[in-house]
């Protein structure tokens, strides 16, 4: 889907959370599935953390879903940062760590998820367990320390309209699930999908037969 390079991919500057929260049934935090039928291919087995739920719309993350051909040490050596050498001498688990495709707005904005022991004055608390961190600083700590115990980098985010995903939901496009630490940072990127609709006791074969009997 994105054939730039690193340095135009990532942009991250800025304080996150853009939407003003608190109201009512707010899914901040939670987890959006994708049904079986989603239209939108962008979509299409996707699991979404919900980092910001408010009257202003909805923000959210594609978090299973990796970019093809793009590691954590494109990144670092595109954006300069830390030496070269130092970059080099970074041990595999770190230089290859995948990068999500967060989604189809702000493609060349970067996002950090990560746990509560990492903070900085621009992270987003999105609950007790999860912040959110869109700046360079985030990153230099994920290579050289001191790390968040767990996070996950996505490059661009979703996006909705006042009351856009209510209606989508309504509509029978998505499935919310609780948050789950688990699911975010510890299941494998290729089985999250399965794992989010196995925490509501559903499976694929289960909702494809709903959808095609509706």
């Amino acid at each position: 889907m994105l054939n730039c390079p690193a340095a135009a991919l990532v942009r991250l500057a800025g304080r996150a959370g853009p939407f003003t929260l608190g109201i009512m049934n707010s899914l901040e935090g939670h987890f959006l599935i994708a049904m079986p039928d989603m239209e939108d291919e962008r979509f299409a087995e996707s699991v979404i953390l919900i980092v910001g739920h408010g009257t202003e719309g909805a923000m959210g993350l594609v978090v299973n879903h990796e970019m093809a051909n793009l590691r954590f040490a494109d990144i670092l050596d595109e954006l300069d940062l830390g030496d070269p050498d130092a970059v080099i001498r970074l041990p595999d688990a770190i230089r290859q760590r995948a990068v999500m495709r967060g989604g189809p707005v702000e493609k060349g904005r970067g996002f950090v998820l990560h746990s509560a022991d990492y903070q900085s004055g621009n992270t987003y608390q999105v609950s007790e367990e999860v912040g959110l961190t869109a700046t360079l600083d985030v990153l230099k700590a994920m290579a050289f320390g001191p790390a968040p115990r767990a996070s996950l980098l996505a490059l661009g985010c979703c996006g909705w309209s006042p009351g856009q995903l209510e209606d989508e939901i309504s509509a029978n496009g998505w499935l919310t699930a609780p948050f789950s630490r688990e699911l975010l940072f510890d299941v494998p990127v290729e089985d999250r999908y399965d794992h989010a609709l196995a925490s509501l006791h559903i499976t694929r074969a289960s909702l494809s037969t709903e959808v095609g009997h509706g």
